[in-house]
C-alpha cells in the first residue's frame, strides 16, 4: 500500500498537466516559435556569411600588411637624403608651386601637403578636365626647389591599398565593399543570437577536443567569434564608413560649403589667384595653435571652385586626425570662413585611422594584426563548416 501510495503521488504532476491541455499547447507553440526563430537567424547567418566570405577574406589578407604600411614603407623606401641647404632660408610656397608646375607644363595644382620630418612640400597636380584623376605627385625641397625623394608609398603597398579600398573599380567598388561590410555586421548579430542557446549547453570557450573534426572546428569558430566580436564589429563598421568617403565629402561640399559660393559668378582662373603663401599665412592667423596639414586648391575635391582650403589639425593622437579648414578667397586672399567639419566628416576622419589601428603606436598595430589573423581563421572555419555539412553522411 505504501509503495502504491508513493507511486500515486509521483503521478500527480502528470495528472495535473493532463488536466490543462491549453498549457501543453501553449508550451508547444512557444517551442515551435523558438525553433522557427532560430532557423530564421541561422538562415541569415549562413547566407550573410557565405555571400561576403570571399571578399572579407580578401579584405583581411590585404589589410594585414596595410596595418604596418608606414613601418614597411620606411624599411623598403628608406633613402639617405638631406636638403640642399639645411641651414639656409626656405622658399615660400609660391616659389615651391612654380618650381613643381614648371616640370609639369599644362597641369594645374590640386593639393599641396607637407612632410613632418623633412623640409619638403608635396605638390599634386592634374591635367585640366582629367576625369580619370591621373595625378602627378612631386616632392619639392623647400630649401632649393629641386625634387626630393618620394615617400608617397611603395608600389606594392599602393596596389594592396587600392585593392583593399575599391578593387580598382572606383566608387562602385567602394560601395560594393561597403555592402559586404553590412553583411558582415548581419553575420555578427545573427551569430550572437545563435551562440546564446549554445552557451547554455556548454561552458564559455569549451572546445570538445575528443569529438570529430567538424565539431572541434565549430567550437573554435564560436570561441574566436566571441573573443573578436567587438573588434570585428568596430573594424567592419569603420570600413563601411570609409567606403562612403566620396558621398560624404560631396554632401559636405554641396551643403555646408555651398553658401560660400553663392556670392561668386565664376571661378578664379589660375593666373588671377592671389598668393598661396599669403593665403596660408592668413589661415594661420584664423586658427592659431594648430598644425598645417595640406592645402586644397580651387576646384579640387576638398575645396570649392573659388577658395583655397587650408587644412589644419591638432598635435595629439586623437586630434591629429581631426581637421579644420580655413577657406581663403582665391581672388582677394581674404578669409572667407573657418568651416568646422560637421559630425559626419569627423566620423569619417576618425574611422579611417581606427580601421587600421593607427592610434596607439606599434603595440596597438600588433594587436590589430593578431585579431585580423583570428578573423581569417573564423572566416575559413565558417566556410569549412558549411562545406563539411553539405557532404553526404558516410
Amino acid at each position: 500500500m505504501g509503495r502504491g501510495r508513493r507511486l500515486s503521488e509521483r503521478q500527480l504532476p502528470d495528472a495535473g498537466r493532463a488536466a490543462h491541455p491549453a498549457s501543453v499547447a501553449h508550451h508547444g507553440l512557444l517551442d515551435r516559435m523558438k525553433a522557427r526563430t532560430l532557423r530564421a537567424w541561422s538562415w541569415v547567418h549562413k547566407w550573410s556569411s557565405l555571400v561576403s566570405t570571399a571578399f572579407l577574406l580578401m579584405l583581411c589578407v590585404t589589410g594585414l600588411p596595410l596595418v604596418f604600411k608606414h613601418e614597411i614603407e620606411h624599411v623598403l623606401m628608406r633613402e639617405a637624403w638631406a636638403p640642399a641647404h639645411p641651414d639656409g632660408p626656405r622658399l615660400n610656397l609660391d616659389q615651391v608651386l612654380n618650381a613643381a608646375l614648371a616640370r609639369k607644363p599644362g597641369e594645374v595644382p590640386a593639393f599641396m601637403s607637407f612632410d613632418e620630418d623633412r623640409p619638403v612640400a608635396n605638390v599634386t597636380s592634374v591635367k585640366p578636365g582629367d576625369r580619370a584623376g591621373v595625378y602627378s605627385f612631386q616632392p619639392i625641397d623647400q630649401t632649393s626647389g629641386e625634387p626630393a625623394p618620394s615617400v608617397a608609398g611603395h608600389p606594392v603597398m599602393e596596389f594592396l591599398l587600392q585593392l583593399h579600398t575599391d578593387m580598382f573599380l572606383g566608387l562602385p567598388g567602394m560601395l560594393f565593399l561597403g555592402a559586404m561590410g553590412l553583411l558582415l555586421i548581419m553575420a555578427l548579430a545573427s551569430g550572437v543570437v545563435l551562440y546564446a542557446p549554445f552557451m547554455r549547453r556548454l561552458p564559455f570557450g569549451a572546445v570538445r577536443a575528443s569529438k570529430q573534426a567538424r565539431t572541434r572546428w565549430l567550437d573554435y569558430h564560436n570561441l574566436l567569434g566571441a573573443v573578436t566580436l567587438t573588434w570585428v564589429l568596430v573594424v567592419g563598421a569603420t570600413g563601411v564608413v570609409n567606403t562612403l568617403a566620396t558621398p560624404i565629402i560631396d554632401y559636405w561640399k554641396n551643403t555646408a560649403l555651398k553658401e560660400l559660393t553663392q556670392a561668386y559668378d565664376q571661378p578664379a582662373p589660375a593666373g588671377q589667384r592671389s598668393s598661396l603663401q599669403a593665403a596660408v599665412d592668413r589661415a594661420k592667423l584664423a586658427l592659431p595653435g594648430m598644425r598645417l596639414q595640406f592645402v586644397a586648391f580651387p576646384g579640387s575635391t576638398y575645396s570649392t571652385e573659388h577658395h583655397y582650403a587650408v587644412f589644419f589639425h591638432g598635435d595629439t593622437p586623437l586630434t591629429a586626425h581631426l581637421t579644420t579648414p580655413a577657406l581663403i578667397d582665391a581672388r582677394t586672399g581674404q578669409l572667407a570662413a573657418v568651416a568646422p567639419t560637421p559630425w559626419y566628416v569627423k566620423t569619417l576622419s576618425l574611422s579611417q585611422p581606427l580601421h587600421f589601428g593607427d592610434y596607439g603606436g606599434l603595440l596597438l598595430k600588433i594587436l590589430w594584426a593578431l585579431l585580423d589573423i583570428a578573423t581569417i581563421v573564423i572566416l575559413g572555419s565558417g566556410l569549412y563548416l558549411w562545406l563539411a555539412k553539405r557532404k553526404p553522411a558516410r
